[in-house]
């Protein structure tokens, strides 16, 4: 199996996962507990938005053509937000309107306060009016009936905010998918154990639940398998009970790196076993039971790279949405740099953002297992294959880290 890069192996899995015939479960939730979820039903407009010719400034409606630089209206009362028009704006008279009101209908401008002069209930423009100005037209932001959002959306604060404006309290949202994590190795133990001089404790299914619950997913804990070929293959099948299996360690060349091989004997089909990445190399994908099964290296910082650009986009799409592209934006490089060609780089860096401008530097580390860095980094930066020395200055990748500043 040739080893692929990782757009390739992105594009890959999407494909492969997206062929899956799986009807994707839905549940209801309140509009105050659907933070998060993915939409599952079409949500339209109730009503025009907004439902009437809204001032978007405190100041005076007035007819266009009467509101001249100099010149002088007669100010016959006021509205305010919510306020039931009672009254018409007669020739030669304007009302003093606030932001968010109704604006009558025999008005086509609002002129802002600030520009206005009053004695008593004469009202003196300093500048002239243009038809149109400082009011949001009726239905223009939508109209009754539009589809407003759809399917597949991920509900965020403003997409919420959009549901409860048009009176849906109840919203028909896919059922997070239940991703299982194992770890596997001998010298893996529990989080809360004395580990041994040459042992560690299971942080990775600790990043990996958390990567899980900001991707969207509902993290499964099967805790950690040893290297013997009966307990992963028991804990490989717990795991594939689930929507998604995602295995870290166990997936390199050594002689206890047994994920590949009790995988293919329980039937499963790989996609890919190795990306030209660093760190993150060996990482595996391939369907099991019609199950998508990712083995991520073990080291730490490989985990938590290969999760972000593989395991994401497979949630999404289990999800009932589109996978997500990779936040990737532009900084400036802070130092000079020199990596080694023919794989992409994922450095751990730390981005400023100075103005309008995105400053970034790479982070001193110790490899794939250093989380003490990783811990300080905000994003990765991004070396390409073909780049070998980069100058302080230049424009570069970076990937954002999902979920910190």
């Amino acid at each position: 199996m040739s080893m692929l890069t990782f757009e390739q192996a992105r594009h890959e899995l999407i494909t492969q996962i997206s062929k899956l015939n799986r009807a994707t479960p839905t549940v209801n939730f309140s509009v105050w507990d659907a933070s998060g979820y993915v939409l599952a039903q079409d949500l339209v407009a109730d009503r025009n938005y907004p439902p009437f010719n809204r001032a978007t400034r405190d100041g005076y409606g007035v007819r266009a053509s009467e509101s001249t630089a100099g010149g002088t209206l007669r100010c016959i009362g006021e509205i305010k937000a919510g306020d039931t028009l009672t009254q018409p704006v007669e020739e030669r008279t304007c009302v003093q309107i606030m932001t968010g009101a109704p604006v009558p209908p025999e008005a086509d401008a609002v002129v802002m306060i600030e520009y206005t002069t009053r004695d008593k209930d004469l009202i003196h423009f300093q500048q002239s009016a243009t038809k149109g100005q400082n009011i949001v037209p009726a239905g223009s932001e939508a109209s009754k009936d539009q589809s407003l959002l759809q399917p597949g959306t991920r509900l965020g604060y403003a997409e919420l905010g959009l549901a409860a404006q048009i009176g849906a309290t109840h919203l028909r949202c896919a059922k997070k998918p239940r991703v299982a994590i194992l770890s596997t190795g001998d010298e893996i133990v529990p989080i809360d154990a004395s580990p041994g001089p040459f042992q560690i404790r299971n942080s990775n299914s600790v990043s990996l639940a958390a990567q899980v619950h900001e991707a969207g997913g509902d993290p499964v804990i099967l805790g950690n398998a040893s290297d013997r070929i009966e307990i992963l293959g028991d804990k490989i099948q717990q795991g594939l009970q689930e929507d998604l299996l995602v295995l870290s360690g166990g997936v390199s060349m050594g002689k206890y790196d047994l994920v590949e091989d009790v995988l293919k004997s329980l039937g499963a089909t790989f996609y890919f076993d190795a990306v030209a990445i660093r760190p993150g190399k060996p990482a595996v994908f391939g369907m099991c039971k019609e199950k998508p099964v990712f083995g991520l290296p073990g080291n730490p910082v490989s985990t938590m790279v290969t999760f972000e650009l593989f395991v994401i986009p497979a949630i999404d799409l289990l999800s009932g949405a589109p996978a997500r592209p990779l936040p990737f934006l532009k900084a400036t490089l802070g130092e000079a740099m020199k990596e080694k060609p023919g794989m992409t780089h994922f450095l751990p860096a730390r981005v400023q953002f100075d103005s309008a401008e995105a400053r970034v530097k790479p982070l001193a580390w110790q490899g794939s297992g250093d989380t003490v860095t990783m811990a300080k980094a905000n994003c990765f930066l991004v070396v390409g294959p073909d780049i070998q020395t980069l100058a302080a200055g230049e424009n570069i990748n970076v990937l954002m880290r999902r979920g910190i500043s």
